[in-house]
């Protein structure tokens, strides 16, 4: 039991000069000495006072870094929005040139039906036909030129301007004034805003000297 007190040692071990080992005390609580154990040390003032510039220094660094990163990112993501746009562009801008070079080569087509129906004259009931028929085809020709975007000029009576018009002749005119467009001599056509191919036109120079002598006088 723990309240009996230690047994003497022999008279053997007495003589022998064994020494028994002392008896230690155990404690009354252990559970209290095992927290005071695990329990660390609260820091000193001292202590604390010289972590705080090294705190300090710490956070300045990393909100630095913070505004370097997002500053890089920010240029980053600039950079791209420009590059895709560019590429929008780029893209847009190759397929009109693929679609102006196509239809190039097709207007001289329309150009052919546009003179055959000015020349044409039906007068038979099988020319007449034949004429329905020709200009069936040719309606539908144009609405697919315009499904596509492509519209005429109209250009007779406008000032001459040489980012719309080529002009072929010159020449002088009671009707119009000086750098009207008198005549159309092959239509020119838009698509979609851009000019697709210039129209070809005779251009007035204004009255002639006889016109010009009447008015006078």
């Amino acid at each position: 039991m723990n309240g009996e007190s230690p047994a003497s040692p022999s008279p053997f071990e007495a003589e022998a000069g064994v020494e028994l080992p002392t008896p230690v005390a155990e404690p009354s609580n252990p559970e209290a000495t095992a927290a005071e154990a695990s329990t660390p040390e609260a820091p000193t003032p001292e202590t604390t006072a010289d972590q705080a510039p090294d705190l300090g220094a710490t956070l300045a660094s990393l909100r630095q870094e913070h505004e370097a990163m997002r500053s890089q990112y920010m240029r980053i993501a600039a950079d791209f929005d420009n590059f895709r746009k560019r590429q929008q562009r780029e893209a847009e801008d190759l397929k009109v040139q693929l679609t102006c070079s196509t239809l190039s080569e097709i207007l001289p087509v329309v150009d052919n039906f546009e003179r055959a129906r000015q020349q044409f004259n039906p007068e038979s009931e099988e020319a007449q036909a034949l004429h329905r028929s020709y200009q069936n085809l040719y309606k539908q020709f144009v609405e697919v030129l315009k499904q596509l975007g492509v519209s005429p000029m109209r250009v007779e009576g406008e000032a001459f301007d040489p980012s719309l018009h080529e002009a072929l002749l010159r020449e002088p005119s009671e009707l119009y004034a000086e750098d009207l467009v008198i005549e159309e001599l092959q239509r020119g056509y838009h698509l979609e805003g851009r000019v697709l191919r210039h129209a070809r036109v005779k251009v007035s120079m204004g009255p002639g000297p006889a016109a010009a002598g009447s008015e006078a006088n």
